[in-house]
């Protein structure tokens, strides 16, 4: 079974909209506002694209990315690996074509049969609601946070708000950066 891992930069209230200044909601750009960057504090970001085998993406963020992301350097190495779009609405046609091998998958059920497929981790970037989602179904089995020491209020939420069962994490791996960032890795217990 492959592993889904989701990452985010988040804030310490749970908001994961607009991070790196996309239009629309009233903080955008809020990773790069008031906080120093420090490189070691994103080494993890390098790491995910090295290791991840498929990406995974909800219907907003790749229409997000798709534009911008297969002509970035930072993120070459996303843009020879499969990637996975989940929508219901999304046609081939809509599919950009300089960004490889793109599939669309139209149910959450079909996400659990890729999850059952040979190959290693599934990562996924942005797509808030699609994390909701795929949190409430049981199929997300890691989490990379780089939590940022800011109170959005309001905004996208990475986490559901469904009243479900306690659903445990083990921390296996963690790192806090001189600029306030915290780095949490937490894998699913099962």
């Amino acid at each position: 079974m492959r592993t889904l891992i989701s990452t985010a930069f988040i804030s310490l209230d749970g908001v994961v909209e607009a991070p790196g200044g996309e239009p629309g909601y009233r903080n955008s750009g809020w990773t790069f506002k008031d906080i120093e960057f420090l490189p070691e504090a994103f080494d993890i970001k390098g790491r995910e694209q090295k290791d991840a085998t498929a990406m995974l993406l909800g219907r907003t963020s790749y229409e997000a990315f798709s534009p911008v992301w297969p002509d970035m350097e930072d993120f070459a190495d996303y843009k020879v690996m499969p990637k996975y779009v989940v929508s219901t609405t999304l046609t081939e046609d809509d599919l950009v074509t300089n960004w490889g091998e793109t599939a669309i998958l139209r149910s959450l059920d079909e996400v659990a049969a890729l999850k059952e497929t040979e190959g290693g981790p599934i990562i996924v970037h942005g797509s808030a609601t699609l994390n909701q989602g795929l949190s409430d179904a049981g199929l997300i089995d890691r989490y990379h946070l780089l939590v940022f020491p800011l109170l959005l209020g309001a905004g996208k939420r990475l986490f559901s708000t469904t009243d479900k069962d306690t659903q445990k994490l083990k921390l296996v791996e963690h790192e806090v950066y001189a600029n306030g960032l915290q780095k949490n890795v937490f894998d699913v217990v099962r």
